[in-house]
């Protein structure tokens, strides 16, 4: 196929995805008639898990996903999802004594556990900034812009800068600060910080303040400066308060996702020294990548910079960000080769993670290219963010 050609498959893939895979089975079957928002979780076969909490970072994914789509399909249920959405966040997750949001509330809207994770934090500011954007609900932007000014007063560094994890309901300091079982408990992460300049880099669009332009700068020479190695253009993943690495794990999927999200946070800064330095790396941040890229066109999920650790299934996930930074990379380069890969990850997420049965897309396959069970297909995890924002970014970078 010429480039034109790989081009418009894309785009036929991006619009076959979201409006007949992944949108359907989100309105269709997540949303709960009884007791309001969403259920918290569907199991592999898309079947609902009675009393499974549910997750602050599904419900605010949910609410950018769908408030995302909306000028794309200008079909009123998204908007529907996207109010059902807001609604939930600010009348059950929201805490009303110490600030912030839960972490998980019970099945009946009850909190369930109520520490202040920043990350998911950050997942709040980002989907209701987008919501902002389609409503114009001036509720909507004082929330955000509430939390922005809680999450510098309790979460930011003021001596080693950046931002600490997590903390307990009352903001006062927690022993487990891990976002999952699989993460390292320290004080910060590659992560939260990734996902607090995509949420400060969505609220800028809105709201065009000075102390937040700042904020956002500073997060990118935070990636610049502590997080992207010099000697291999990975991502370190795990700190300490001091910024002393502590981890040699290496994650192809966030390298890959921090790529674009950085070149977007610096062109939407304006910052041209930003700019200049992001799009002098991003080509090396997508190589860098491309080391997990499986022969079949998947991401592996990861490795290990010593060599003893491999792991070599696929999650849904680094699929759906690899298919945005290597068109962005392209976007920037003009290589073609950015667009083939793009192609090739397409086709694996067709034949081997979209569930034709049940919708969707399954969480996770193994060596043998098989969907492993028991994981969810909608969960504190699984939510319609990094594939349908794939999807959108795709259909609006290619028109």
């Amino acid at each position: 196929m010429q480039t034109e050609e790989k081009l418009e498959w894309l785009k036929r893939f991006a619009s076959d995805q979201l409006n007949n895979v992944i949108l359907p089975f989100w309105r269709e079957k997540v949303a709960d008639p009884e007791q309001g928002g969403f259920h918290g979780e569907l199991n592999f076969d898309g079947q609902i898990v009675d009393n499974a909490p549910r997750g602050l970072i599904m419900n605010a994914r949910i609410l950018w996903a769908f408030s995302s789509v909306y000028p794309l399909t200008a079909n009123p249920s998204d908007l529907i999802m996207a109010e059902r959405a807001f609604r939930y966040l600010c009348d059950f997750f929201y805490d009303k004594a110490n600030g912030g949001y839960f972490w998980t509330v019970k099945q009946n809207g009850t909190p369930h556990e109520t520490r202040k994770q920043i990350y998911a934090l950050a997942f709040v500011i980002y989907g209701m900034s987008e919501y902002y954007k389609i409503t114009n609900d001036q509720e909507a932007l004082k929330r955000i812009i509430d939390l922005f000014h809680l999450i510098e007063e309790k979460s930011f560094d003021p001596e080693n800068n950046g931002y600490f994890e997590a903390f307990a309901g009352d903001w006062t300091a927690v022993s487990d600060l891990r976002l999952s079982v699989k993460d390292m408990n320290e004080k910060k992460t590659m992560n939260t910080h990734l996902h607090i300049l995509e949420a400060y880099t969505n609220l800028y669009r809105v709201w065009k303040n000075e102390e937040l332009l700042q904020k956002t700068e500073n997060l990118i020479r935070i990636f610049l400066e502590k997080i992207i190695s010099p000697d291999d253009s990975h991502l370190k993943l795990f700190f300490n308060e001091k910024w002393d690495a502590k981890s040699s794990a290496v994650s192809f999927g966030h390298d890959i996702e921090a790529g674009w999200l950085l070149h977007e946070a610096a062109l939407v800064t304006g910052n041209a020294e930003l700019i200049s330095k992001i799009e002098t790396l991003l080509p090396s941040i997508t190589d860098a990548a491309l080391e997990g890229l499986s022969p079949e066109g998947g991401l592996y999920h990861e490795s290990d910079r010593s060599g003893l650790h491999a792991d070599h299934e696929f999650e849904w996930w680094p699929q759906a960000e690899a298919i945005v930074g290597l068109l962005n990379t392209y976007q920037l380069t003009g290589d073609g080769k950015y667009i083939e890969y793009a192609v090739q990850t397409g086709k694996f997420i067709n034949e081997y993670f979209v569930d034709h049965e049940n919708g969707e897309w399954f969480f996770r396959i193994d060596q043998n290219l098989k969907p492993i069970k028991p994981h969810c297909k909608a969960g504190l995890w699984k939510c319609p963010y990094h594939n349908g924002r794939a999807c959108v970014e795709l259909l609006n970078r290619i028109d």
